[in-house]
C-alpha cells in the first residue's frame, strides 16, 4: 500500500494524525533523521512536502491541515533563542 498520513483538528479542536503502517514508517524515518544539521522537514499536499498529507477528512467536521513543519530545536539553541520555552511546562 502507499502512504496514507492525515493531519486534522477536530470539530473540538483536537489535533490527530491518522496514518496507516507506511505513513507511519515514513513520518518515524524523518523524525529520526532529524539533526542540528537537518533540523526541519515539510508536509504538504503531493509534490509539496517531504512527508505528504492526504487532504480528504476522516469526518465531515474535520479540518485538514495541509501544510506545515516539523522542527527540531536542542534545549541549548532553545536556551538561546527561545528561552521562555525552557523550564518547567505543566
Amino acid at each position: 500500500m502507499s502512504v496514507r498520513i492525515t493531519v486534522n483538528l477536530t470539530a473540538t479542536g483536537q489535533f490527530e494524525i491518522w496514518l496507516n503502517e507506511e505513513g507511519r514508517d515514513l513520518l518515524v524515518r524523518e523524525l529520526q533523521h532529524l539533526s542540528e544539521k537537518s533540523d526541519h522537514f515539510h508536509i504538504g499536499p503531493i509534490g509539496m512536502g517531504e512527508v505528504e498529507v492526504c487532504s480528504l477528512p476522516y469526518r465531515a467536521d474535520d479540518k485538514v491541515l495541509e501544510y506545515g513543519q516539523v522542527l527540531f530545536r536542542t534545549d541549548e539553541w532553545d536556551k538561546q533563542y527561545f528561552p521562555h520555552v525552557i523550564g518547567d511546562v505543566t
